[in-house]
């Protein structure tokens, strides 16, 4: 059984939201704010956070700041604030995914499990398991990218945009198809969310001065051929 943590200081959302996903088979655990979530994270055992924005003690920005900084562990945010900007901030920040609110309860579930998903196909055996793009290494058991011997810290999503890339080097993908092989349930992801989770994976490769993705204008972006 998988453990969902939701943090939000409203307590009516986090019951409604608790028992949407126990509907679903999920164990639930709740926090009210941002401090008391980092200590139940820390305890471990936790599998996916719902994480609201907008808590006191600390923020969910600062929250997922915190967790980036030692973990993939998968974060949908929600917020009351559904502008497009914040809901960019929180994937540049990390996030997976963003619901703005009120939000349906049965759409936020099926939101986990896509997620959920996403992140146990990407650490399950695959026929090549390892993709080679120059000094760039993947392996997709271990969800692990490498550029030598420096460890690169991926995003689940991220890692998905940029093995469907890399595993066909010079072929355009339109933002379209890189959302049907990266985000399998896609359908509520917008182009513009791609955008950010590209700059964010080439945010994490300049320091190794190293950027295997083009962008083709007009189109989408490809892997380069030459590595």
């Amino acid at each position: 059984m998988q453990t969902i943590l939701i943090a939000d200081d409203e307590a009516h959302i986090r019951d409604v939201v608790q028992y949407a996903l126990e509907r679903e088979g999920f164990r639930v655990l709740t926090a009210g704010d941002g401090k008391s979530a980092l200590s139940r994270i820390d305890e471990g055992g936790i599998d996916l956070v719902v994480l609201d924005v907008l808590m006191p003690e600390m923020d969910g920005l600062a929250l997922c700041r915190r967790i980036r900084s030692s973990s993939r562990l998968p974060i949908i945010f929600l917020s009351s604030r559904g502008e497009e900007v914040d809901r960019i901030v929180g994937l540049e920040m990390g996030g997976d995914d963003y619901l703005p609110k009120p939000f349906s309860p049965r759409e936020l579930a099926t939101r986990v499990k896509a997620v959920l998903r996403r992140a146990s196909t990407a650490s399950l055996p695959d026929e090549k398991d390892t993709l080679a793009h120059g000094k760039l290494s993947m392996s997709i058991s271990r969800h692990e990218v490498r550029v030598g011997v420096n460890k690169v810290d991926l995003t689940v999503t991220e890692f998905g945009v940029l093995r469907a890339l890399v595993e066909r080097p010079g072929r355009v993908m339109t933002r379209g198809q890189l959302i049907d092989r990266a985000y399998r349930e896609g359908y509520h992801i917008t182009e513009r969310t791609v955008d950010t989770h590209v700059r964010r994976i080439r945010a994490k490769l300049r320091p190794f001065d190293l950027d295997p993705i083009e962008t083709v204008h007009g189109l989408g972006y490809k892997a380069s051929e030459t590595a």
